[in-house]
């Protein structure tokens, strides 16, 4: 004999195997860009490093060309 289910059974049921589906998705996608971050660490090259540090000269320099609004400045008595 044959259980009937009521069609929100149905969509509940579909609505949380989705809901996990998307949650395995996700977690996959993350482990990926995990691993192929440890690759890039493990795999650094002379060349990369140099251009690592020229990132960091650059951040610096934006750093102090930064534009300060004098209005969020406090003023001074």
């Amino acid at each position: 004999m044959q259980v009937r289910r009521s069609k929100t059974r149905r969509r509940e049921a579909l609505g949380a195997l989705a809901v996990g589906a998307m949650a395995g998705g996700a977690m996959a996608v993350g482990a990926l860009a995990v691993g192929r971050m440890a690759i890039g660490f493990l795999s650094i090259g002379r060349s990369r490093i140099r251009r690592l540090e020229i990132d960091e000269l650059d951040v610096k320099r934006l750093r102090v060309h930064e534009v300060v609004d004098p209005r969020d400045e406090p003023a001074d008595p």
